[in-house]
C-alpha cells in the first residue's frame, strides 16, 4: 500500500470513511475527553448522545487530551516504500499536530511523512483528505501531493456558531475578549478560525440572525464556489443545519453541501446546537 492517511478523531470521521479506496490506508487517532472519573474515548465506538447527556448533568469541568506520538506512529505505513499524510485538528488549541510531528520523526523515513495542521477542525479535516485523495489517484508523485495539499489548506475557511461556549472557555481554548462576549447572554458571535485561532467576525442577537450572517459571509470569503464542497458539523441541531444547507444551495454553486454529525472532540467543545461551517 503507497499511500495511508491518518487523521486525528477532530475530524469527525470514522475509520471506514475510505473504504471503498482500497489501494488508500485510512486511520482514524482518537482524541479522549474525561470528565471526573470517566474517560471517553473518540473513537467508532463512542456514544456521543451519552458522552453529551453525562456531561450536560455534571458540575465537574471536562478536559481532553490529544493522542501520543506512539498512537500516532501506529497508524503510518507499515510499508518501507510507502508515504504517509497525518492532517490533525489546529496547533493553536491542541497539542495534536506536534504529537504527530514527533511521531513523524519516530518514524522509519521522516522524508517520507508530511504532518498537515489543518489550522481548523471538523470539515477542514475532511475537506483536506477528500483533496488527499483525488491528488493521489492523479498519481502525482509525494512531493507533488504535498506541494498542492498545503496550498489547498490554505485556500480553506471556517465559520462557526455556537449556542454554548462553556467548555471552550474553561479549558482556556479561546482568548480572554472572545471568552468575555461569548458569555454576554444578549449575544451570539460568529466565529472564524483566522490562521487557526479563534476569532469574532460578527456580534448577533439571534441565532436565526447567526444562521443569515453565515450565508452572506461565504459569499464574502469565498468568490468562487462552483468547485468546492461546503461541509455544515452540527451538534444535535440538524434542523438548522437542513435549513442552512438550503439557503447555502439557494445562495451559491457549491459542488455539494453536506451535513456531518460533530463527534466526540468536536460535540465536547460545541455542546448541543452548534455550527460549524467549512468550505
Amino acid at each position: 500500500m503507497k499511500f495511508k492517511i491518518v487523521v486525528d478523531s477532530s475530524s469527525n470521521l470514522k475509520s471506514d470513511y475510505l473504504v471503498d479506496k482500497k489501494d488508500i490506508g485510512f486511520s482514524v487517532a482518537p482524541l479522549t475527553i474525561r470528565l471526573k472519573d470517566e474517560e471517553f474515548i473518540d473513537d467508532d465506538k463512542l456514544d456521543v448522545s451519552d458522552m453529551l447527556k453525562k456531561i450536560n448533568s455534571s458540575s465537574e469541568v471536562g478536559h481532553s487530551s490529544c493522542p501520543s506520538p506512539n498512537d500516532f506512529l501506529k497508524y503510518f505505513n507499515e510499508d518501507e516504500s510507502g508515504y504517509t499524510f497525518v492532517a490533525t485538528i489546529t496547533s493553536k488549541l491542541s497539542g495534536s499536530y506536534n504529537s504527530a510531528l514527533v511521531a513523524k520523526e519516530s518514524s522509519v523515513d521522516p522524508s517520507k511523512v508530511l504532518v498537515i495542521d489543518s489550522l481548523g477542525t471538523a470539515g477542514t479535516i475532511v475537506l483536506i483528505v477528500d483533496k488527499l485523495v483525488e491528488l493521489i489517484e492523479k498519481n502525482l508523485s509525494f512531493a507533488e501531493i504535498s506541494k498542492k495539499i498545503l496550498r489547498f489548506r490554505d485556500s480553506l475557511n471556517l465559520l462557526f456558531a455556537l449556542d454554548k461556549f462553556d467548555n471552550l472557555v474553561k479549558n482556556g481554548r479561546i482568548n480572554k475578549i472572545v471568552a468575555f462576549i461569548a458569555n454576554l447572554a444578549s449575544i451570539k458571535p460568529l466565529c472564524y478560525a483566522d490562521n487557526g485561532d479563534i476569532k469574532i467576525k460578527e456580534k448577533i442577537r439571534t441565532f436565526k440572525g447567526v444562521l443569515k450572517r453565515i450565508v452572506y459571509n461565504i459569499g464574502k470569503m469565498c468568490e468562487d464556489t462552483k468547485n468546492r464542497v461546503c461541509i455544515i458539523s452540527h451538534t444535535n441541531n440538524l434542523v438548522s443545519a437542513s435549513l442552512l444547507k438550503k439557503e447555502i444551495e439557494q445562495s451559491y454553486e457549491f459542488k455539494e453541501v453536506r451535513i456531518m454529525d460533530n463527534r466526540g472532540l468536536c460535540a465536547f467543545y460545541s455542546l448541543d446546537g452548534a455550527l460549524i461551517v467549512t468550505f
